[in-house]
């Protein structure tokens, strides 16, 4: 092969390669975005070490609406991690669409509205589950233990720091 074809070669060979690493930015079975957010519709789901109901349980999650990121899927099957980046797989219909988040920074002030210096509403404490409402760039307004207001996204686990929500 000449110098071109080489070049050429390698110039198709790369565009295939970005093509397919496109194509695995998608869920195999959901064809939904990887990785992403959902949240733990049960009370109660075991993480296994692999796809199916055969492969060994590694532990249980016991917290409704936790939120968690899937990684990958096979069949009914969701490779997920918590925030501590502990994984495993779970059977999908343990699993729900509804954005949750949960709070990074102990006492972070829920505020009345997008910006530094709004009223407080609340304070929340380190690992409190809130329920995502919508995201800005830098804001989200969440809902938790009866209060409704915003938090900077920079304070939640369960959103991704460029990702909006309506």
């Amino acid at each position: 092969m000449s110098r071109v074809s080489n070049l050429l070669w390698a110039a198709l060979l790369t565009g295939a390669q970005t093509l397919g690493a496109a194509a695995q930015d998608r869920g195999s079975v959901t064809k939904l975005p990887l990785p992403r957010f959902v949240s733990m519709k049960a009370s109660e789901g075991n993480v296994r070490r692999g796809p199916s109901s055969t492969h060994r349980i590694d532990w249980i999650f016991v917290r409704k609406d936790i939120p968690l990121e899937i990684t990958a899927e096979h069949g009914h099957w969701r490779r997920i991690r918590d925030r501590d980046g502990a994984g495993g797989w779970m059977h999908y219909s343990l699993l729900s669409g509804v954005r949750t988040a949960i709070i990074e920074t102990d006492m972070v002030e829920m505020k009345a509205k997008p910006a530094p210096d709004a009223m407080a509403v609340a304070q929340l404490e380190l690992g409190v589950i809130a329920r995502i409402q919508e995201c800005s760039i830098e804001w989200c307004e969440i809902r938790s233990s009866g209060y409704q207001g915003w938090v900077r996204k920079a304070d939640l686990w369960g959103v991704k720091p460029d990702e909006t929500l309506e």
